[in-house]
């Protein structure tokens, strides 16, 4: 088929930034593409062909848009996934497949697959509800600390809590859940892996994830990961086994702990592009967003080594200020070597929202990670208004 400078359509659901990374691509290649987000002022508006608004939960919504294009895709997990299964049935093609995003976008059910395919994962419990946990701690069946997860609809921190004591349950929701074991872990680790529709494939470097202690949220990614190679092929070997067991047309990121007893156990996985893999525009032959046009078109995949080493920081609004954005201080860390930010386009802040994120390269990787911290100390994400 002929995607470039021609009616192809590539359709995406979601508009948000990891669309608009994906949009730097389209327009290199001219792929028409078709975006369509909850939001009237999405990231993604201005660099698609076709923008419309709408409801990715709604299934009439979704399958009329399907129908729209050619093949379609997502950069978010919660969309309506018995209108991926229509469109797929009219022949659409649709990548990664609704079987694929039906077992990820539940947390329990992600776990159990992980069981049911010898995949390495920390132990759990599945709760109908969190006012069960209760009884299954009180009967032995569970103790603490654990890690409570919300099966669905968690992101960017939400719907997970560490419990360490019963009064850390009191104000969570009433819903679908699972308690993981926690691990003492000595490294969070992520492998991308790329799979096209011919089944090649092919994983990025090893990287490191450092996280916010109270937001939980990633607050620097590190390529190459500070490990000893041994334990990166470990950590490579079992993203394989992963997205083997998913038979995935895309990019699957799979987020892992490294234990201190050295074993690999995987956390949970995204079947798109990913955080972990932001440093890529600037520190790969070829960056996981080209990698995901690149899979779901089924084209020859591209080089997946880094250049140089990478180090990317999440730019998330300031705890105080929620507001009309202000990036202070950028001017400043523009001034230093390798150091690239990138601003998504949400014209408003607020406690913790990812508005965007800071590349810096550079040829040793541990200077890299200095930068980092000064361009972490430097800018700031705040408004107009302090809201304290």
């Amino acid at each position: 088929m002929n995607y470039f400078s021609s009616d192809f359509t590539l359709g995406i659901l979601g508009g948000g930034q990891l669309g608009k990374m994906m949009l730097y691509t389209t327009r290199k290649f001219d792929i028409k593409t078709k975006v369509i987000d909850p939001s009237e002022s999405a990231p993604s508006r201005l660099a698609c062909d076709d923008f419309e608004t709408g409801d990715l939960m709604d299934f009439d919504t979704v399958v009329n848009f399907g129908r729209t294009v050619d093949v379609l895709t997502f950069e978010i997990e919660n969309v309506n996934v018995d209108a991926l299964e229509t469109l797929e049935d009219e022949g659409i093609k649709v990548f990664p497949s609704s079987k694929t995003l039906r077992t990820i976008q539940n947390k329990a059910t992600q776990k159990l697959f992980y069981r049911d395919n010898d995949i390495p994962t920390s132990p759990f419990s599945r709760f109908a509800y969190t006012s069960e946990i209760k009884d299954a701690v009180d009967n032995g069946g569970l103790s603490y600390p654990f890690v409570w997860k919300s099966a669905q609809f968690g992101y960017d921190g939400m719907g997970v809590k560490i419990v360490r004591r019963y009064t850390d349950l009191i104000d969570l929701p009433n819903v679908e859940c699972i308690a993981e074991e926690l691990v003492p872990f000595k490294h969070e680790l992520a492998v991308i892996v790329a799979r096209n529709e011919d089944g090649d494939l092919k994983t990025y470097p090893v990287v490191e994830m450092e996280f916010h202690p109270e937001a939980n949220q990633v607050e620097y990614v590190i390529c190459p990961a500070r490990i000893p190679d041994t334990i990166a092929k470990k950590a490579e070997l079992v993203a394989l086994r992963t997205a083997s067991a998913f038979e995935h047309v895309g990019l699957l990121a799979v987020e892992m702990f490294q234990t201190q007893d050295d074993e690999i156990l995987v956390n949970e996985v995204a079947p798109r592009p990913h955080n972990s893999g932001h440093y890529s525009i600037e520190g790969s032959y070829t960056s996981q967003f080209e990698q995901q046009i690149r899979a779901i078109l089924n084209l020859p995949l591209g080089k997946t080594e880094s250049t140089v080493a990478g180090v990317m920081v999440n730019l998330v609004g300031a705890e105080d200020y929620t507001g009309d954005v202000v990036y202070e201080n950028i001017e400043k860390i523009m001034t230093m070597e390798g150091v690239t930010p990138h601003i998504y386009g949400k014209k408003q802040t607020r406690p913790f929202r990812k508005m965007g994120h800071v590349t810096i390269v550079n040829s040793d990787v541990n200077e890299a990670r200095r930068i980092a911290e000064e361009v972490k100390k430097t800018i700031k994400v705040i408004s107009a208004t302090n809201t304290k």
